[in-house]
């Protein structure tokens, strides 16, 4: 059975940085995409990045409010990746992550990862 789980969050000063992990366990056949999103109190989750792989290589989507200072990776030990730089308070936010396995989606199994940002 799948299981993605976020870590990596944390408390960090306006313009700081932080890198965000979605790890995936279990049997992994092929991850063929890959998404992180955020969730603040009060407020609906929104989509923040997704990197999705094809033919020619990864692509990669960013939320407007993010672009140009988060980057969404992954390497081939089935972990993705969210660099946060120039964190703003606006960022802070429950973050978690999904992924497209095979031939489904499946959602984190463990509670998202808190980001604070402190102005």
């Amino acid at each position: 059975q799948v299981q993605l789980v976020e870590s990596g969050g944390g408390f960090v000063q306006s313009g700081g940085s932080l890198r965000l992990s979605c790890a995936a366990s279990g049997v992994i056949p092929n991850i063929r995409a890959m998404t992180w999103y955020r969730q603040a109190a009060g407020s609906q989750r929104m989509l923040v990045a997704r990197i999705t792989s094809g033919a020619t290589g990864d692509t990669t989507n960013y939320a407007d409010s993010v672009k140009g200072r988060f980057t969404i990776s992954r390497d081939n030990t089935n972990t993705g990746y969210l660099q946060m730089n120039s964190l703003s308070p606006e960022d802070t936010a429950v973050y978690t992550c999904n992924a497209y396995i095979g031939e489904r989606w499946y959602d984190s199994t463990g509670p998202g990862t808190q980001v604070t940002v402190s102005s």
